[in-house]
């Protein structure tokens, strides 16, 4: 083969070549264009369906997933100065405030971080709390998650339903045998002291921060004091 032979080989095979990833490409993006609107339906139906397990769907009337706030990390939620904002949805009804739901961390487990999410109402009463994820001990502390919960008519992480500090002071937001008002099972009491003590720190959070959470555009960003 001559050399320009050899040539005009190598450009057909480089115009076939590029001529494929360009049809490869547009096809990729027509799929993905296609399929991106049941992909971000199905991502907030998955988002819903996790706030539902704290925040029953008649209590609100707005749209969630888009009112919310943005909070810079803070030690209340069990984060550190490093971590990634954690958004606080804000739920209305007719307007008016109905509850605030959120993510904080235990970051004491037996296991590592036990990620919750949390509702708290606009009377400052918890409505639901539940594990988003955990690494607690299969069959010892796990219970923590009504999931596998062996209790299932009245899983453990129940107790701190409709329950403020005008029903349990802030004192009392720890397990009994620490001295607070919560019951925990025998042999796996740190999971429980774990969340029990998140629990009462998130609490705090929304009843210290309501009115600015609400009050702050939609979408927004809260800071720390003093930054």
């Amino acid at each position: 083969m001559t050399e320009q032979n050899a040539a005009r080989v190598s450009l057909r095979t480089a115009a076939i070549l590029t001529l494929f990833t360009v049809l490869f490409t547009t096809l990729m993006a027509a799929t993905y264009q296609a399929t991106k609107p049941a992909i971000e339906a199905s991502a907030e139906a998955e988002k819903l369906k996790l706030v539902g397990e704290v925040l029953p769907a008649p209590l609100y009337d707005n749209a969630l997933l888009a009112d919310y706030v943005d909070v810079a990390p803070r030690a209340e939620l069990g984060l550190a100065a490093q971590d990634d904002t954690v958004r606080v949805l804000r739920a209305r009804r007719a307007g008016a405030p109905a509850a605030l739901v959120f993510e904080a961390v235990a970051p004491d487990g037996y296991g590592g971080k036990i990620r919750l999410i949390i509702a708290v109402g606009a009377d400052n009463r918890l409505i639901g709390v539940r594990v988003v994820s955990h690494k607690e001990t299969p069959g010892l502390g796990d219970y923590i998650d009504p999931k596998k919960d062996r209790n299932k008519s009245a899983p453990w992480i129940r107790q701190f339903d409709a329950t403020g500090f005008g029903e349990v002071p802030i004192a009392g937001w720890k397990v009994k045998k620490d001295g607070g008002r919560f019951d925990a099972r025998a042999g796996a009491t740190i999971s429980a002291r774990a969340v029990t003590n998140a629990v009462g720190r998130a609490l705090q959070f929304a009843a210290d921060h309501r009115d600015k959470l609400y009050a702050l555009p939609a979408q927004s960003v809260m800071e720390k004091e003093g930054q």
